[in-house]
């Protein structure tokens, strides 16, 4: 059994469950994915199988020929298998491997905020808005003493880069699979973009179903 699998977030709607209840769901279009290569402990010193997805219509040269066995994709991303002697080069695989209630991991990266300040970057509540402040009101405030300790600290939460970094969603449940478009419905949001390359992966954490 393969462990990971690759897609592209397509937006969210909502289904109805046979009770009646209204759920969210994050669209995925999940695959078909391609086996592009297969790792053993004989020749890479680990077991792991590479996937492609994604149309690409040009590759450099290094690529294309690493790929000429398989097919031309534009993201290749290495996942975990139970046995990789159960895949072979060029074999397509779809949104069949899972099923529905089961539990995954979603990895994407999160929307690129750009440049930030500290009050929209990590919630502060700024400075004083009268008694003469006119210019503290969206400042940080204090990020360290002259004399002690004389320096600012690694990790002080300060104005920066917003945004498009890893983010992992756990134990998020799959609702509904329609394997004839390739789509998987998650239950609530996940990480990034619309169109976004998102990885997905089997998980063992356990989460109480609402």
């Amino acid at each position: 059994m393969i462990q990971g699998f690759l897609g592209r977030k397509i937006g969210m709607t909502q289904i109805f469950r046979e009770d009646g209840r209204v759920v969210p769901v994050t669209v995925i279009e999940a695959g078909p994915c391609i086996v592009t290569q297969i790792k053993t402990k004989e020749t890479d010193g680990y077991e792991a199988v590479q996937l492609g997805f994604g149309e690409v219509k040009k590759l450099n040269q290094p690529r294309a020929g690493h790929l000429k066995a398989s097919q031309q994709k534009r993201y290749l991303r290495e996942v975990k298998a139970d046995d990789v002697s159960e895949f072979e080069v060029g074999q397509s695989l779809g949104v069949d491997l899972f099923e529905e209630g089961e539990k995954l991991d979603v990895i994407g990266r999160s929307k690129g905020r750009g440049f930030a300040g500290a009050m929209k970057r990590w919630g502060f509540g700024g400075g004083p808005r009268t008694h003469g402040q006119s210019d503290r009101a969206r400042a940080p405030g204090s990020i360290g003493g002259g004399t002690t300790p004389g320096k600012v600290f690694k990790g002080m939460k300060m104005a920066g880069h917003m945004g498009n970094r890893r983010i992992t969603a756990k134990g998020v449940e799959i609702v509904k699979i329609d394997p004839d478009r390739n789509l998987l419905m998650l239950k609530g949001g996940i990480p990034g973009s619309i169109n976004s390359l998102v990885q997905i992966r089997r998980t063992n954490k356990r989460v109480s179903s609402t």
